[in-house]
């Protein structure tokens, strides 16, 4: 570029409109240093530039405002934290609380099912001491058939005493069991009289003794049925001293 073209740029006289825009670039630059000046204020440092004025520095150092909208979201969390901890606490209560009524049923049924040995153990004991009682036996003789024959009486109150009973079958069939009269009213009317105390069939059926023998034969049933007999008719067979 010829030089004198660059010398007649610089030697131009500076019009208004350029004037204004000299001075609006230069207010910008300040502003500028301004806010830099500032910026290094607050980092410690100064550098350049006109020192930032209290409005501006306040603004740079104020700290940010919380908004009501924050405040607000912080207190429904910590609403929300604060339910979930006091669930958590009853869940833990409820589940303590199942535990150890688990473990109260728990050792009831222990105790029960040890009460329940114990007591089966002691039924048990209590059968081993228990001595069987033997059945007791007759012989099978008159003897016996007369003492078995007041056992029965004894149990079903119809009176009657050994010597009675013995004195009564010796008169009426010498001890034999199996004697049977062929000759008298009774035996002509087709009923004789049978057994150890001589008893026709219809009163031996009429009074027979519940647990004996159903056989007229039979020297217990012959006898109990016999002083049963007597019994409702004399009052005892100990008062019969003849036929009856």
């Amino acid at each position: 570029m010829p030089e004198n073209m660059l010398n007649r740029a610089h030697s131009r006289p500076l019009t208004k409109q350029r004037r204004i825009a000299a001075v609006a670039g230069v207010a910008a630059f300040g502003t500028a240093a301004v806010a830099l000046s500032a910026a290094a204020g607050h980092g410690g440092t100064v550098t350049t530039g006109s020192p930032a004025t209290t409005a501006q520095v306040s603004s740079v150092m104020a700290p940010k405002s919380v908004k009501g909208t924050d405040i607000r979201r912080l207190t429904a969390d910590s609403v929300k934290l604060d339910a979930l901890a006091a669930r958590k606490k009853a869940a833990d209560a409820t589940t303590t609380a199942a535990k150890a009524a688990e473990q109260k049923r728990a050792a009831a049924r222990k105790a029960a099912r040890q009460h329940a040995a114990e007591q089966a153990a002691t039924r048990s004991t209590q059968r081993l001491d228990i001595e069987p009682v033997a059945a007791k036996t007759y012989t099978n003789n008159l003897d016996g058939w007369i003492r078995q024959a007041l056992s029965i009486m004894r149990t079903k109150g119809i009176p009657g005493s050994y010597s009675g009973l013995h004195r009564n079958i010796m008169r009426e069939s010498s001890g034999n069991p199996l004697a049977i009269n062929n000759w008298d009213v009774n035996a002509v009317n087709g009923i004789p009289s049978k057994g150890l105390l001589q008893v026709i069939p219809p009163t031996f059926s009429a009074y027979h003794v519940a647990g004996t023998s159903w056989n007229i034969y039979d020297p217990v049933a012959n006898i109990t049925a016999a002083a049963n007999y007597a019994a409702h008719r004399y009052g005892s067979i100990d008062n019969v001293n003849s036929a009856y």
